[in-house]
């Protein structure tokens, strides 16, 4: 008898654990393939962190132990492993996964206690493995490394990739997953969903189309269709799909359309997550409108990364078309579909100029909802991890804990951290730029993603030829002794900048503030709100951008800008506040801040009005309750002001 253990640790999210999904399509193989499944047993999954000797102790049964491994749990997997190899040191330790090195010996020597390594998909290959214990000789596989008894490192050609994806049985058909729920009674799942693999592109940044070989596979549909309804009788709240582009697919329309049915039959999934694809427009658009009509996503993702064609070509994304995204851009804003976007930071031949002006014309376009400023991490086997390139292109890297937004500060007894590499300067993008950039980024959320300043932003962008790069470094740059607040603001994101350029956390930590990491643009809003400086951050906000539209001699009616920056603050919504309010107007701001946010016409007029703003459907009587609900579950809509759409829940670590 030989017995397996299998070990995929996540990361917790709000309470919830991921599926084991990688394992348990190990555990589906090996039960249907290997030689002799009746002598396989197989030990309970491995799924969470948990404290290292726990875990140690649960897998001290195994002959083989299976690890699946990537940045989140990479460092955790090697000392379980070091320590099971130091008690029991016949037990056979096998490591896969994405961060396992294509170029795996310095890997192997660094942590001898790994016996081999499993090379991209895995299944197949873990099959052979176990067929072949016994005898312990793996000359003849393929897809795996090793050293040699001699220490001579041994590296095969790699294992083809399954071509029919029946040859995998799915863990949800098979009982695997229906053990592991009925063992574990008190957990809340969050569902892992394939309906393909592969990636057609080979953005440098990501191993995944490296990874892929980029020929796209496909599950059958109605393995599909029985995945999603065990799903939806488990009562499985967010599925988030695996696939690197959804929508690639003439099929995932029909997808889409099964997801939305079953929501609506059943209740669930509440949650449906993807990974939008590049360039099928007409497709991508018609799965995501079906995603959103039926309440299952909180914005579209339109990921850009970059709109600098020599950055995009540095990171071999220029095949994918800029045209796609604004086309689908424009329709999801008269669908009236909230759509968000990413830009990584910094990028291969990005300067600080080219950032911003990316952020400027993305901003022009429509995008007023949210722009995630991601920062650039290194991954083991994408291309920008290769040492040539990250000296061709001057990139400076830092070891950075990983930390989760909004996640809290899990201290176990017996733990590890995890560490990514994290990019802070380029050739192009110096470590002051960086700085620099960075906090624009930060500036950028807080003033507009944020809602804060975003009215009379609007009305001055609409109405001049004024750049957003102008405002926010209007902001940026004010003088601390006449604007105390503001220059409060900039500097802490300086220095927050500062410390993530020494190896400091992505996020601010506040034990007081419902003891979880926030980005920093979130955490001034909190800060200043408890201190009660946001009417002084008013005042001095208003007269930065009237000078700064005096100065250009621009054609805003200052009284226009006035009534856009008082409407603005009395909308944001405060804690310990329950009223009903009135608004006294000169000119019809809120129109024009409505229209261009819909991608409609518009037109600034003197039109006297009243707004009525009703305080009391929203109230906070405590001040962690508001930092819940308004700050964190609001981000991704930027739902802060009242009288806009309620925040719903949000998992920590899902940004």
């Amino acid at each position: 008898m030989i017995s397996i253990g299998l070990v995929q640790i996540n990361n917790s999210f709000s309470g919830q654990n991921y599926l084991p999904y990688s394992t348990a399509c190990l555990e589906s193989y090996l039960r249907e393939h290997c030689a002799n499944p009746e002598q396989l047993r197989f030990l309970p999954h491995i799924y969470k962190r948990a404290p290292i000797n726990d875990i140690v102790t649960k897998m001290l049964e195994a002959s083989i132990v299976g690890f699946s491994t990537y940045v989140w749990n990479a460092q955790i997997s090697l000392e379980v492993a070091r320590r099971i190899k130091t008690i029991k040191p016949e037990m056979l330790i096998v490591f896969g996964g994405p961060q396992v090195p294509d170029k795996p010996e310095g890997f192997l020597r660094t942590n001898k206690f790994i016996d081999i390594v499993v090379h991209n998909e895995g299944e197949r290959t873990f099959a052979d493995l176990v067929d072949l214990y016994p005898s312990r000789n793996w000359e003849e596989m393929t897809g795996v490394s090793y050293l040699d008894k001699s220490g001579v490192l041994k590296a095969s050609v790699p294992t083809p990739r399954m071509r029919d994806l029946s040859e995998l049985p799915s863990p949800f058909m098979n009982g695997i997953f229906d053990n592991l729920v009925k063992d574990n009674p008190d957990e809340k799942w969050i569902g892992l969903w394939e309906t393909n693999r592969g990636c057609p592109f080979r953005c440098t940044f990501c191993d995944w189309g490296s990874a892929t070989a980029a020929k796209v596979t496909k599950f059958e549909d109605e393995r599909l269709e029985k995945e999603l309804k065990w799903m939806a009788e488990k009562r499985i709240e967010y599925i988030f799909v695996c696939d690197a582009n959804f929508g690639i697919q003439k099929r995932d329309v029909e997808i889409a359309e099964s997801v939305a049915k079953i929501k609506r039959e059943t209740g669930f999934p509440q949650g449906f997550s993807v990974q939008n694809t590049k360039n099928a427009t007409e497709r991508a658009y018609l799965t995501q409108k079906i995603i959103a009509d039926a309440g299952l996503n909180k914005g579209v993702a339109l990921s850009m990364q970059s709109l600098d064609p020599k950055t995009l070509e540095n990171i071999k994304r220029d095949n994918i078309s800029l045209e796609s995204y604004w086309e689908l851009a424009r329709r999801f804003t008269n669908d009236k579909v909230e759509t968000y976007s990413d830009l990584i930071l910094p990028l291969p031949g990005e300067t600080y100029g080219s950032f911003c002006k990316g952020v400027d014309d993305l901003i022009r376009a429509g995008q007023h909802n949210r722009i995630q400023f991601n920062n650039l991490s290194i991954l083991p086997n994408a291309e920008m991890g290769d040492p040539e390139y990250l000296q061709r292109h001057g990139m400076k890297v830092i070891r950075s804990e990983i930390i989760n937004v909004h996640g809290s500060r899990v201290e176990l007894d017996d733990d590890v951290p995890e560490f990514q590499e994290l990019v802070v300067a380029t050739a192009t993008m110096g470590e002051e730029d960086w700085r620099k950039a960075r906090s624009f980024a930060w500036m950028a959320s807080f003033l507009h993603f944020d809602k804060l300043f975003q009215i009379p932003i609007i009305v001055a962008l609409q109405y001049s030829d004024v750049l957003f790069t102008e405002i926010m470094e209007t902001f940026m740059f004010a003088k601390a002794d006449r604007y105390p607040v503001v220059s409060s603001i900039m500097g802490f994101f300086v220095e927050e900048a500062r410390k993530i350029g020494k190896g400091g956390a992505e996020y601010v930590y506040s034990e007081e503030w419902l003891g979880i990491y926030w980005p920093a643009d979130e955490y001034m809003f909190i800060k200043l709100t408890a201190e009660n400086k946001m009417d002084r951050f008013y005042f001095e906000a208003q007269d930065l951008i009237t000078n700064l539209v005096t100065s250009r001699n621009l054609s805003i009616p200052t009284e226009a800008l006035g009534d856009a920056i008082k409407v603005n603050e009395m909308l944001v919504s405060k804690p310990f506040t329950s009223d009903v309010i009135q608004c006294n107007l000169r000119y019809n701001v809120l129109d024009v801040w409505n229209d261009v946010r819909e991608g409609l016409p518009a037109n600034l007029v003197a039109k006297p009005s009243k707004i009525v703003i009703d305080r009391t459907q929203k109230s906070f009587d405590d001040l962690n309750e508001w930092c819940r609900e308004v700050v964190w579950w609001g981000n991704k809509k930027g739902a802060y002001l009242y009288n806009g759409d309620p925040a719903t829940e949000q998992l920590s670590g899902h940004f």
